[in-house]
């Protein structure tokens, strides 16, 4: 591993067959850090292995494992309900399984975080299957704690207030928050920073993503993700507030854009935009550090 730089930019990207050639493309923004997806599709066997020695032969660092499944659609929100995470019922079991899987890979890695999606919880804390959704969390924190593991939720689903009671109902320490503030604004859930706020004592992690608000005629509409700073997250306020909420680790910068030139073009610019939006607040750091 890799000795970090507070607030030091990376990239949220997914594991390939080929694990150094996955490597040397994020390499290619000037980046040596970042957080490690791998597709539901993607088999295991031999993961740890593999990665393994890529990320040593890279001289690459990755900080956390993030978890997707097969058959999930981000199309509307009542696809997302449908499709995503560990809430459908007929896929729950398997999506268990891989989760842990993919907790199993990161120990190998000597990662300590496992991320993921994990679908939209009942606002009804009395519902069974809000009580379902808790023991779940709860039986993947366990697994994760035994690998030296959080379990790391991404936010964007629940408004922060409903989150933050969900973590108090699971009750495992591990319990964590990979902070999205685009997926806030992508589900229509709540002002970003303020929700940073709410929730900053959890935030192990971050994306450094952007979008605007869903249509406010079509209630069933996500938002639409835009490269970083076209949209409609404040990230000057983002950036002050991670510091203020004593936030040092990785800016993991994500955009999931097919066109892979463009997706490129639009990294780069999200590179230099937070390059400059960080810069002061690394400045403000070094100089309590000095006082």
């Amino acid at each position: 591993m890799l000795g970090l730089e507070d607030l030091e930019l990376g990239l949220m990207f997914w594991a390939k067959e080929n694990a150094r050639e996955t490597l040397r493309e994020v390499k290619k923004f000037g980046l040596r850090a970042g957080q490690l997806g791998f597709p539901g599709e993607l088999s295991l066997e031999g993961a740890a292995e593999k990665w393994d020695e890529a990320l040593k032969q890279e001289h690459f660092t990755v900080v956390t494992a993030v978890c997707s499944y097969q058959g999930e659609d981000y199309k509307d929100i009542p696809t997302v309900q449908k499709t995503v995470g560990l809430v459908p019922e007929n896929t729950r079991a398997a999506r268990i399984a891989r989760t842990k899987a993919v907790s199993d890979v990161a120990r190998e890695l000597g990662l300590d975080s496992v991320a993921c999606h994990i679908g939209f919880i009942s606002h009804d804390f009395g519902s069974a299957e809000y009580a379902t959704m808790r023991d779940v969390a709860r039986d993947i924190c366990d697994y994760c704690a035994q690998n030296g593991q959080s379990f790391t939720l991404e936010t964007g689903q629940e408004p922060a207030k409903v989150l933050l009671q969900f973590i108090a109902d699971v009750d495992r320490p591990n319990l964590k928050i990979n902070f999205d503030p685009a997926n806030m604004i992508l589900y229509g859930t709540g002002d970003p920073i303020e929700a940073l706020g709410l929730l900053g004592k959890h935030v192990v992690s971050v994306h450094c993503k952007d979008g605007d608000w869903p249509p406010v005629d079509q209630p069933a509409a996500l938002g639409t993700e835009k490269a970083l700073g076209e949209g409609s997250v404040d990230f000057s306020a983002f950036i002050s507030k991670l510091k203020e909420i004593g936030y040092r680790g990785l800016l993991s910068i994500e955009r999931e854009e097919p066109d892979q030139a463009r997706r490129a073009a639009d990294i780069r610019k999200a590179i230099r935009l937070l390059e400059k939006l960080k810069a002061p607040a690394q400045a403000e750091s070094s100089g309590q550090l000095k006082s």
